[in-house]
C-alpha cells in the first residue's frame, strides 16, 4: 500500500495534514471521510526514489531555480499544452533543454513520476521547493477541468508581474544599498588608517581632548586592536536575529513591523496587498473554491501577519459571512478598494473585480518605487552630514584649541 500526503477539514472546520495508507486516491478520500475528515488535496507522498531525484547531482554551489527559470517553464507549457503535444513529451522535451540543473532533473523525475501513472499535478508536488502549493493548486485545477493550457498561461502572467515588481524593488533599493556600503567602507578606513594617525599627534601635546575626540580614538582603537572581538559580536548578533525571526512569533512581529516602516513600510503593504488580490483572483478564475483560495494565497503572500489576517478572512466567511464584510473587518483594505469587492460581489464578478484591484495596487507600487529614491535622498544626506561633522568635531577642534593655546604662550 502506498502513503499519501493528504489535506483537509475536520468535523470542527478545522484545515489539518498529514500522511494515510491507501491502495490508491480514491480509498484514500474514503478512508478519510470514514473519519469524518473532508479532502482537500490527496497527493502520493514521495518515495525515496524521488528524494534520491532530487539530491543527484546536485551541490551546494549548484543555482536554485529562479523565478525567470518558472516563468519560462509556464509560458513553454501553455505553448506546448496549447499545440496538444503529450504532457509527457512536453514535459521529457522542457528537462532537456532547461538551462537549470534543478529544474532538468526535477522535471527528469516528474516524467517517471507521469510513466508511473501519477498525475501531473501529483507530480509537481513532490517538488515543493521548486512548485509552490499555488502553482501546483492551479495545475491541479487545469487538468481536472481540462484546461491546463489555460492554467498555464494564468500562472506564466502571475509569474512575470512578480518577476516585475521584484526588479522594481530592486532598481529602487540599489542606489540607497551602494551608498550604504560606501559609508561603511569609508568608516572602516577612517577608523583604521586615518584616526591613528591623529591619535599619535595628540598623544604627543598630553593636553585633555574634547569628549569626541575621545570617542573617536576609542572607536579606531576597537577597530584596530579588538576586530576579532567585533566580529564575533556581530556574528553573535546576526546569529540571534537569524534564530528569533526562524521563530513563529519572531517571524509575526517582524512581518508585521516591516509593513509599518517609515518611507518603505507602505511600499511594501501595497506589495503584499497587490500580490494577494492578483493570486486571489487567479486562484477564483482557475474554479478554486473560495475558503481553499484563502488558504493558499496566505502562503503566497509571504508575510505571516498579513497570513493571519487572511486566515480569519477564511475562518469567518466559512462562518457565513459575506466576502465584503470579512475584507472590511480584516482592515487591509481602502475604501476604494472595499467598494470595488462589494460590487464584484454583488455582481458575481469577484474575480474580475480583484484583477482590478490587484491593477489598482500594482500602479500604486509602480508610481511609490519611481519616488522611492528621492524620499531615501534626504535621509542618507543627513546620514552623511552627522558623520562628517563628528569627524569635523572630533579631530579639528582639539588641533584648534591646540593651536590656541600655543599663539596664547
Amino acid at each position: 500500500m502506498a502513503q499519501f500526503s493528504y489535506t483537509g477539514r475536520a468535523a470542527n472546520g478545522e484545515l489539518i495534514s498529514g500522511l494515510i495508507e491507501a491502495a490508491d486516491a480514491n480509498m484514500a478520500a474514503k478512508s478519510l471521510a470514514g473519519r469524518n475528515v473532508i479532502p482537500l488535496n490527496i497527493y502520493e507522498a514521495a518515495g525515496e526514489d524521488t528524494v534520491v531525484a532530487q539530491g543527484k547531482d546536485i551541490g551546494f554551489f549548484t543555482p536554485k531555480v529562479s523565478l525567470e527559470d518558472l516563468v519560462i517553464f509556464a509560458r513553454q507549457m501553455y505553448s506546448l499544452t496549447r499545440s496538444g503535444i503529450p504532457i509527457l513529451r512536453a514535459v521529457n522535451g522542457l528537462a532537456e533543454t532547461t538551462n537549470s540543473k534543478r529544474m532538468s532533473l526535477a522535471l527528469r523525475d516528474v516524467v517517471e513520476q507521469l510513466e508511473r501513472g501519477r498525475t501531473f499535478s501529483s507530480a509537481l508536488h513532490q517538488h515543493p521547493k521548486i512548485f509552490n502549493q499555488l502553482f501546483v493548486s492551479v495545475v491541479h485545477v487545469g487538468e481536472n477541468t481540462g484546461k491546463l493550457d489555460e492554467a498555464f498561461l494564468q500562472l506564466s502572467d502571475y509569474l512575470v508581474r512578480e518577476q516585475e515588481t521584484r526588479k522594481q524593488i530592486k532598481s529602487a533599493t540599489r542606489y540607497p544599498i551602494f551608498v550604504i556600503i560606501a559609508l561603511v567602507v569609508a568608516l572602516v578606513i577612517m577608523n583604521i588608517f586615518v584616526i591613528p594617525i591623529f591619535a599619535t599627534m595628540f598623544e604627543k601635546f598630553n593636553a585633555e581632548l574634547p569628549l569626541m575626540t575621545r570617542f573617536l580614538l576609542g572607536m579606531s582603537d576597537m577597530f584596530v586592536n579588538k576586530w576579532p572581538f567585533m566580529l564575533l559580536v556581530i556574528a553573535g548578533i546576526v546569529f540571534a536575529i537569524r534564530r528569533y525571526l526562524a521563530t513563529d512569533v519572531g517571524r509575526y512581529k517582524w512581518d508585521k513591523r516591516k509593513i509599518s516602516l517609515p518611507v518603505i513600510g507602505s511600499v511594501l503593504e501595497r506589495t503584499l496587498l497587490g500580490r494577494f488580490a492578483r493570486s486571489f483572483s487567479m486562484m477564483l478564475i482557475s474554479g478554486v473554491p473560495l475558503t481553499a483560495a484563502l488558504n493558499l494565497v496566505a502562503d503566497a503572500v509571504d508575510n505571516r501577519f498579513m497570513s493571519e489576517r487572511i486566515l480569519n478572512m477564511r475562518r469567518s466567511i466559512e462562518k457565513g459571512e459575506s466576502l465584503s464584510r470579512v475584507a472590511l473587518s480584516s482592515q487591509l483594505f481602502t475604501p476604494l478598494v472595499m467598494q470595488m469587492i462589494t460590487v464584484g460581489e454583488e455582481t458575481g464578478r469577484v474575480d474580475e473585480l480583484l484583477a482590478e484591484v490587484a491593477d489598482y495596487y500594482e500602479r500604486e507600487v509602480d508610481y511609490d518605487l519611481k519616488s522611492l529614491t528621492s524620499k531615501i535622498e534626504p535621509i542618507l544626506i543627513v546620514i552623511v552630514a552627522v558623520m562628517v561633522l563628528v569627524l569635523a568635531l572630533g579631530i579639528f577642534t582639539p588641533m584648534w584649541e591646540m593651536m590656541g593655546a600655543y599663539q596664547g604662550g
